[in-house]
């Protein structure tokens, strides 16, 4: 029999004033859902705790609630059930895989209903394939600029064709709910496309639909920590900072910086150190959202700074302001194409890669797979999953989202993946020394290339200074000079161009990427020429040992850099007493390079020209400065041999391969 709800008075008392878009029916306040999505789970966790209902009631499968109990007393470690399915008997049987995420507005109000003492029940009565999964919903991010309200109200207005399957499906839902506690308080969270259906069934009473008693097989699973931003609704960084942010007690300060020591001789400790990805949560989770415990827009923009963090310190290089302008415009309109206001990981990836290069693409997916909690060494079974299909034992698992999306939710291709630690700090104790350091070869040839490019464009350079421009009479002389003839066209001349043969060649070259200024670069080596093609090379650069990529392969960025050929002639340069008058590191390359030259032209890359008293230090030496702007040539070059690696030891350059990108 359906149950009495009782009079005004007694409904009243059940419940507050506060009546959400009028979902109110009786006893039963319905909270509608779009699976999956952050700003449900935090609106569900706000009325649970408002309303402190004696029962709340999820849209999830009655056969699957021991395993989703399993799931939930591992939070906030991530879970997959995994379970056989087949729609008839003539049908191979294929395995479904349900994820348990944190943002999750079902998985929130059994951990929220936990928390306030409220029962809980499985309304979801498994009859078969649930009909509505396939729905579209608006973006969820409008919820929180005009509220839960008005997003429900709007799509409630625009009426959807209702299936049959879908009303029966609605059905055995309200049979389920019928049969609580008469006298219970229940707060109904169901999905927002069935919210009308379900609650049309509840006019009437419902009879015990045909459905499963119990499934065979189900299992949970733990998710490997690498696969969780493919098979996640939300990628894990927001779910992190959205746990963090829910369980309260932030850590105020997660920069690492040093001890302090007060004048009354107190001691001011650090906050301990904490594994970059954990840090970039911490930060992250800091963050003010409004009043709100994650809020989407200002998540992308958290992502995008701990991403340019991480890409700074592994490759030196800086997003320029028009760029962060770039990628949030490009990520927006790709959000637009797809009908949505705000771009998800996958355009977020895209336009990294568009607007920087793939090193930064990987190191936005890398930080957007940051979720700290997740482990490999659990009590269950760790399984990798791919965001086409995935695998366990030899059954194909095929991928079966609650919130199913028209745009992929993959991996960019192109992305090559790095080896990582197995433990902190493993590649540094690999380390065999200072002394037995050697370059990667690889590196080598490219920069000797390059150095052979700015030879010829430095001979180029005198060329042009030399060239003179004159009238055709008798001789077309080195050829005709177009630009200078149609300057004068009006005149009905040829004008012609001669090259004046230039002597000599360029001996040395100096590339200056930063004047350090600020004394960024500790790292100063003189390097000879292993071969007779290969230059001796001087340098600064950062400390290759204090990034280290691989068992005793270290990543630098050059502040500047010195070749010159014939190799085995230089000596240590830094501590040579005839560059002592130079004023910076550039200089003493500078003075270097005039010194060692065996050919009368230097040529000198670097943002601004050299003083002039090396213009009298080259003539009394025989010399001639030859000086290219860095901004003449062109960035992705330059950011190609900017960039190098350290090895210690030549065997190293064996597995160099594996762990250089």
């Amino acid at each position: 029999m359906f149950p009495d709800e009782g009079g005004p008075a007694a409904q009243a008392a059940m419940f507050s004033e506060t009546d959400p878009g009028g979902l109110r029916r009786g006893r039963f306040l319905y909270f509608p859902a779009v699976p999956g999505r952050v700003e449900f789970a935090e609106e569900v966790r706000r009325v649970i705790l408002a309303e402190r209902p004696d029962v709340v009631a999820v849209e999830l499968p009655v056969t699957l609630e021991g395993a989703y109990r399993r799931a939930l007393e591992r939070l906030p470690e991530l879970s997959v059930i995994v379970y056989e399915d087949g729609d008839s008997e003539q049908d191979a049987p294929r395995a479904v895989y349900i994820p348990v995420e944190v943002t999750d507005p079902f998985v929130e109000a059994l951990r929220t209903a936990a928390e306030t003492g409220a029962q809980t029940a499985f309304i979801d009565p498994d009859t078969a394939e649930r009909p509505h999964l396939d729905e579209e919903y608006p973006d969820t991010y409008a919820v929180a600029r005009i509220g839960l309200e008005k997003y429900v109200a709007a799509y409630r207005f625009h009426k959807r064709e209702r299936s049959k399957r879908v009303s029966a499906f609605a059905e055995g839902i309200a049979w389920k709910l019928q049969g609580t506690d008469p006298l219970a308080r229940v707060l109904v969270v169901v999905s927002l496309n069935l919210l009308d259906a379900v609650m049309e069934a509840m006019e009437h009473p419902q009879a015990q639909p045909l459905r499963r008693i119990k499934r065979q097989g189900v299992r949970t699973l733990n998710l490997h920590p690498d696969c969780l931003a493919e098979v996640l609704t939300e990628y894990p960084f927001l779910q992190a900072v959205y746990e963090r942010r829910r369980s309260g007690a932030l850590t105020p300060d997660v920069s690492g910086a040093p001890i302090a020591h007060r004048s009354d001789g107190l001691e001011v400790w650090q906050a301990p150190k904490l594994d970059p990805r954990q840090a970039a949560v911490e930060r992250a989770a800091n963050h003010d959202f409004g009043g709100r415990l994650c809020e989407r827009q200002h998540m992308q923009f958290r992502l995008l700074a701990e991403a340019e963090r991480q890409y700074e310190a592994n490759t030196g290089e800086k997003l320029a302001h028009w760029q962060r302008r770039l990628w949030s415009r490009y990520s927006r309109n790709l959000a637009f194409t797809q009908r949505q206001l705000m771009a998800d990981l996958f355009d977020l990836t895209v336009a990294a890669r568009s607007i920087a290069d793939d090193n930064f693409a990987w190191e936005l997916w890398e930080m957007a797979n940051a979720y700290p909690y997740q482990k490999t060494a659990t009590d269950l079974i760790t399984v990798q999953i791919s965001g086409e299909e995935m695998w366990v034992k030899t059954k194909r698992i095929l991928l079966r989202r609650r919130l199913p999306r028209k745009k992929a939710r993959l991996r960019p291709v192109g992305l090559r993946g790095r080896k990582k630690e197995t433990f902190p700090g493993e590649w540094e104790k690999s380390r065999r020394g200072r002394w037995s350091i050697c370059s990667y070869p690889p590196e080598d040839l490219v920069i000797e290339n390059y150095g052979d490019f700015l030879k010829k464009k430095g001979k180029s350079i005198l060329s042009e200074e030399r060239a003179r421009t004159e009238p055709f009479t008798t001789s077309l002389l080195d050829g005709v000079d177009l630009r200078e003839t149609i300057r004068n066209w009006h005149e009905g001349k040829l004008y012609v161009r001669s090259f004046q043969k230039i002597a000599g060649e360029v001996g040395a070259v100096v590339v200056i990427f930063d004047e350090d200024r600020d004394d960024r670069y500790h790292y100063c080596i003189t390097w000879l020429g292993e071969h007779q093609n290969e230059s001796d090379m001087a340098f600064y650069a950062t400390d290759p040992m204090s990034h280290m990529v691989g068992p005793g392969i270290g990543r630098a960025e050059y502040g500047g850099f010195l070749l010159s050929l014939p190799p085995l002639r230089m000596t240590d340069i830094w501590s040579d007493e005839d560059y002592a008058f130079a004023r910076s590191k550039p200089e003493r390359l500078l003075l270097a390079a005039l010194d060692y030259s065996l050919e009368k032209n230097v040529v000198y890359v670097a943002p601004r020209p050299p003083r002039s008293v090396f213009r009298t230090i080259a003539g009394r030496l025989g010399r001639k400065v030859i000086y290219i702007p860095i901004g003449q040539l062109s960035p992705v070059a330059l950011k190609k041999i900017r960039v190098f690696h350290v090895l210690d030891g030549h065997d190293r350059r064996e597995i160099a391969k594996d762990y250089i990108w």
